[in-house]
């Protein structure tokens, strides 16, 4: 039986080379984990039909190449994205420092109203193994307005959670702006009957004159 889901989200997964983005896509889409992948060349698509609070709504994931030769090819694909999960690995300081251009690159290529979530995979190492505290992820999370995880594909840590906060900040900005768009067509109403109004009560004056 076919669902009957009320939206779809476009969603894209970014961050550098060998993070995990595609495990974290596989993981939460098949609810599997593969101990080897190969990078994804250009850019990889999978989709999955969640229940947001009792409303089934699709989600077309974009699974992103890290790889510096396919950015060209993938910043097209920001276009129309109503969400971006920025993902970088909790062992690799790198990926942490890069942040700033992809960050750079939401800003450049998508949608001004996207919305945005930061994802530390590897959250399973142990410490000495870490190269970024949690603190440094939450802090740059706070500072561009981001929800903040820490997951694990190889665990399935909070890979679940964060696909549906996103999709919920997307939902709740869907309804924001649909409000707004409702309450503005209002004023225009109320506004076009007001001059209607006026120029009918004009009228009636000139043809008494």
């Amino acid at each position: 039986m076919a669902v009957d889901f009320t939206a779809t989200y476009k969603v894209l997964v970014i961050g550098d080379v060998n993070v995990g983005k595609t495990c974290l896509v596989h993981r939460f889409c098949d609810e599997r984990y593969y101990d080897t992948y190969i990078s994804t060349v250009g850019i990889d698509f999978k989709q999955k039909i969640v229940n947001l609070d009792g409303v089934p709504i699709k989600l077309q994931i974009w699974d992103t190449a890290g790889e510096e030769r396919f950015r060209t090819l993938t910043t097209a694909y920001y276009r129309g994205a109503q969400g971006i999960v920025l993902v970088y690995d909790v062992t690799n300081l790198d990926s942490f420092n890069h942040l700033s251009y992809w960050l750079r690159n939401i800003e450049e290529n998508a949608p001004p109203e996207v919305v945005k979530v930061l994802a530390g995979n590897k959250c399973e190492v142990s410490s000495h193994q870490r190269a970024v505290d949690k603190e440094r992820g939450q802090k740059i999370a706070e500072s561009f307005d981001m929800p903040f995880f820490e997951v694990s594909c190889r665990n399935d840590v909070l890979v679940q959670d964060t696909f549906l906060t996103l999709a919920r900040l997307i939902r709740d900005l869907r309804q924001r702006r649909a409000s707004l768009f409702e309450e503005r067509e209002r004023q225009n109403e109320g506004v076009k009957l007001e001059t209607e109004e006026k120029s009918e009560g004009a009228l009636s004056a000139c043809s008494s004159c």
